[in-house]
Formats: C-alpha cells, sequence, structure tokens
C-alpha cells in the first residue's frame, strides 16, 4: 500500500488530545505542489514493479487538509488555541477544499492512473463545510469503505479529546449516502472508536456499545488507549487532571481514568460486545451497573443471558429439538397440554410379543423334530 501511495502535506490543526502529530509536524500546514505530486504519480506509475493503475492514497496525517489554514497571518502569527476546529471551527480558518478537489481531478487525468484512492482518515466536520468536496470524494475515491474516526459517541469523553460531537458525524452521514445512490455505489463508512480514553467512564462505554448495536456495527479490530510521549491525553491519564482547564493550585478539575486491568478489560470488551470471549465479563459488569435488563435475547439486549459459543449450531439457530414446542415429539411427557391416562381406565390390553422371524423358523424345527 505504501509504495503506491503519495503523501501530499505535512502537519494537523486538529489537536485531538490523544495524538501527537500536532506537536512534532506542526498546527500549520506545510502543503506541496500539485506539479511535484503530479510529478510523482508518473514516477510510481512507470518504476513501481507491478502497479496495476491504482493509487492506494493521496492524502497524509488527515486526507482533507490540503491548502486549508488560517486567513488571517497576524492572527496565526499570535494564536494560542490548541485546536482550530475545537470546540468549533475558528471563523478565520479557511475551509475551501477547491484545491483538494482540484488534485483530485489533475490526478485522474495522469495517464495509466486508472483509479485514485483515498484512504487517510477524512476530517468530517471539515467535509460538511464543502459539500462539493464530499461529493467529488464519493463519486471518485472511495473503495468502498471510508474510513473516518468519531472516536466515541458521548460529550464527557468528547470533550476531553477535543472531538467534534455526534452531531457532525449524522450529517456527513447523510451526505455520504446520498452522493453514493447518486453514483450508483454501493459504499460504507467505517468508523474508528478509542477505548479507555482519559475521562470515560464505564456509562460512557455502555452507551457506545449499544449505538454501535444499534447501528450494526460490530469493530474488529480497536484501540485501547494508550499514553504516549507529547499527547495532553498522556498527561490526563497520569495526573488524572484536565490540562485543557486551567490547573489552580489546590483545585483541579478531575479526570476519571480507566487503568485498573479489569476496567480497561471492560471498555475494550464493550467496544466488542460480538465477541462470546466478552460476555462473561460484560455480563458481571452489566449486573454490578444495575443494568440487568440488557441481558438477554430481546431487541433492546446488548448480549444474551447464556454463552452461545459453548452451544451448538442448532441450537444457536434454536432449531430442530432446540426450537418450537411443535419441534417436540408429540408423544413426549414434556410436550404441553399432555395428560397420562389414569390406571385401570381405558389401558389397552397387553398383547404377547411377535417373535421374530429366526424364533419362528426354530420352532418350526422343534416341531418337525418331535413328529419324526
Amino acid at each position: 500500500m505504501i509504495k503506491t501511495s503519495v503523501n501530499i502535506m505535512r502537519g494537523c490543526f486538529g489537536g485531538c488530545s490523544f495524538c501527537s502529530i500536532t506537536e512534532h509536524e506542526g498546527r500549520i500546514i506545510q502543503n506541496r505542489s500539485k506539479e511535484s505530486i503530479l510529478e510523482e504519480l508518473q514516477e510510481i506509475r512507470d518504476k513501481v514493479p507491478g502497479f496495476t493503475g491504482t493509487i492506494s492514497d493521496l492524502g497524509g496525517p488527515t486526507a482533507n487538509m490540503y491548502r486549508l489554514g488560517c486567513s488571517d497571518p497576524k492572527a496565526e502569527a499570535n494564536c494560542r488555541r490548541p485546536s482550530c476546529v475545537f470546540p468549533g471551527i475558528c471563523h478565520k480558518l479557511n475551509t475551501d477544499h477547491k484545491h483538494t478537489i482540484d488534485l483530485y481531478r489533475s490526478a485522474r487525468e495522469v495517464e495509466g492512473i486508472k483509479k485514485v484512492l483515498i484512504a487517510s482518515g477524512v476530517r468530517y466536520d471539515l467535509a460538511i463545510e464543502s459539500p462539493e468536496y464530499v461529493k467529488e470524494l464519493v463519486t471518485h475515491h472511495v473503495g468502498g469503505y471510508l474510513k473516518i474516526a468519531p472516536e466515541h459517541t458521548e460529550k464527557g469523553p468528547l470533550d476531553l479529546m477535543m472531538k467534534p460531537g455526534m452531531g457532525a458525524y449524522e450529517q456527513f452521514k447523510a451526505m455520504f449516502e446520498q452522493y453514493s445512490a447518486e453514483a450508483g455505489k454501493k459504499q460504507y463508512l467505517i468508523p474508528y472508536f478509542i477505548s479507555a480514553h482519559p475521562g470515560t467512564e464505564d456509562e460512557d462505554m455502555l452507551n457506545l456499545a449499544l449505538w454501535l448495536k444499534k447501528n450494526n456495527f460490530e469493530c474488529d479490530q480497536v484501540q485501547n488507549f494508550y499514553p504516549s510521549p507529547m499527547c495532553n491525553a498522556t498527561a490526563m491519564y497520569h495526573a488524572e487532571t484536565n490540562p485543557l482547564k486551567r490547573v489552580k493550585y489546590k483545585k483541579r478539575d478531575v479526570v476519571p481514568v480507566a487503568k485498573g486491568e479489569r476496567q480497561r478489560r471492560l471498555h475494550k470488551a464493550l467496544l466488542r460486545y460480538h465477541d462470546p470471549n466478552n460476555w462473561p465479563l460484560i455480563r458481571q459488569a452489566l449486573v454490578d451497573m444495575g443494568k440487568k435488563h440488557l441481558i438477554g435475547d430481546g431487541p433492546h439486549c446488548l448480549i444474551p443471558a447464556d454463552d452461545q459459543q459453548k452451544q451448538t449450531p442448532a441450537q444457536r439457530r434454536k432449531s430442530g429439538r432446540h426450537g418450537a414446542n411443535r419441534f417436540a415429539t408429540k408423544h413426549t411427557k414434556s410436550q404441553p397440554g399432555f395428560t397420562p391416562l389414569r390406571k385401570g381406565r381405558n389401558q389397552p390390553q397387553a398383547t404377547a410379543a411377535q417373535p421374530t422371524k429366526s424364533q419362528q423358523r426354530g420352532k418350526n424345527a422343534a416341531k418337525s423334530k418331535q413328529v419324526s
């Protein structure tokens, strides 16, 4: 994948708490010229062995920050905001995606390039500011799946992550589905989520798991937060304090942190609620949280009441003798409505058992010997 991908920029002004890209690549985007990018596409076409004509990615830390930045150089030089897009998009930020759209169209026109895919994560709160970009992206540059990163569904963790709310996700999802239908394509969004991020409590992860089930998502690969260097979230993890707000002497904004092995395993297990190996841990946690109504086979339940991995496929399908009572053998006493006859009433008369053919032959031989 990397040998057929092209990096078009460096830096990120998102400032997510769990990411250090803003720190080591900068908050001001460093852009490559369009000519340089197109030249690299031609080099890949001519020099990469086995090149099939498909560019696997045209992006960077994010897919859609190419040539975006502050519209006021003086304000940019003095600004100390950790993020240009949180808690809302700065009114001085240029969100016009015309340069990115022009680059995509030029890349598609390069001789020998059949398909240009976008594999870098799309910052959807920026994308919805430019419907033309979303249409261009969805119509020509999605290979069936598009990665986006809402990271969570609950406001508490999202505020500490410095990520937008789910309203922006829903708006982007509606645009994505609309333009996919107009293009006559079946395409899907792949959302990324983080478990055990500082500020995330058990209730938050449970609500995320319920959202995933409601929307028919079953996460395969999930990210359990790990404190890494140069991240605000790492400071939250170790100090259990919110560094995004002013920290006063003997007064601080306390942040709940999932540190114990059991709690961190639980948060990750809730992201993979569909995995039978996680059901015992989730089941016990739901009981402790007073959420026993979420255990069962009902449509509102998160996990079943029993461990289906111990059942046979027929038991899981509830087929055959494991299904409804109509499949029960009619003469069994367990059938509903079955009442045995009383002794002495209407009892069938006992009859002698009929001999088998071999027994009958033996009797006939014995009689013939007596006669002789």
